[in-house]
């Protein structure tokens, strides 16, 4: 027997507790979808907050403070960090090769009376201060123009153990145009009135530089915090005089 139309209609009916269930589904996607965004405001804000802001101070902190070669103001001592070597430990890779001939090319025209070769002795890649008095003295730099900090093991060692160590108060410093402006900022923060000289990096793979582009901002915070936080450096020594003494050595 068929059903009356009347009773089919009743029939198709949504109960109305599913409706209000429907109803309370969307709404709780709707208040989800909008947490989820709010979530990722916070992460952006974050971000901003870690990443941007000591970007922002380390390009303020090296502003107007690196310059070519010709172009640089006359130091006591340039700083040179160190980088890696190529695999079998004896030859700098393209990033430390162009920072030693721009130090070099600081003595050879007169800019500093000494280099203080700063990198870690026992690196991922090798020695790299070995690497780096041998490539700067094959050069034809004299011996006695170069100090040897084998405890530079970072950016922030390097600077404070110059001004700790060595007695540095004003340097040059030699690396990529990417890491001078925290290297400047860094040296500045620490006591080092700090000017930077930027090498070239002949050979070097554009992916090499992004790469080191994008290293080198993530390093800001951590930056940032080690210089209002002035930690020690990792390898504590007393004063030496070896830096001052080559220094007067070369004066003309």
């Amino acid at each position: 027997m068929a059903t009356p139309p009347a009773a089919r209609a009743t029939g198709d009916r949504i109960p109305r507790y599913r409706r209000k269930s429907s109803l309370a589904a969307i709404r709780n996607t709707r208040r989800g979808r909008r947490r989820r965004f709010r979530q990722l405001l916070c992460v952006v804000a974050v971000f901003s907050v870690l990443v941007l802001l000591p970007t922002v101070w380390v390009r303020i902190g090296s502003a107007g403070r690196i310059s070519t070669v010709a172009g640089a103001p006359s130091a006591d001592v340039a700083i040179v960090f160190g980088a890696q070597v190529a695999a079998g430990g004896d030859e700098p890779m393209p990033f430390l090769r162009g920072r030693l001939d721009t130090a070099a090319q600081l003595i050879t025209t007169g800019k500093v009376r000494a280099l203080l070769i700063s990198g870690d002795a026992h690196g991922g890649s090798g020695n790299e201060v070995r690497v780096m008095r041998a490539y700067l003295v094959g050069l034809g730099v004299d011996p006695g123009q170069l100090v040897v900090d084998q405890f530079g093991l970072d950016t922030y060692d390097t600077c404070r153990r110059a001004h700790d160590v060595y007695g540095v108060t004003r340097a040059l410093l030699v690396s990529q145009d990417l890491h001078l402006h925290r290297a400047v900022t860094l040296c500045r923060r620490l006591g080092i009135d700090a000017y930077g000289v930027p090498a070239r990096c002949d050979g070097c793979r554009l992916v090499t530089i992004w790469y080191n582009t994008a290293r080198d901002v993530a390093a800001g915070p951590k930056a940032a915090w080690e210089a209002f936080r002035r930690r020690p450096p990792a390898v504590q020594s007393p004063p030496d005089p070896a830096l001052r003494q080559a220094v007067a050595a070369h004066r003309p």
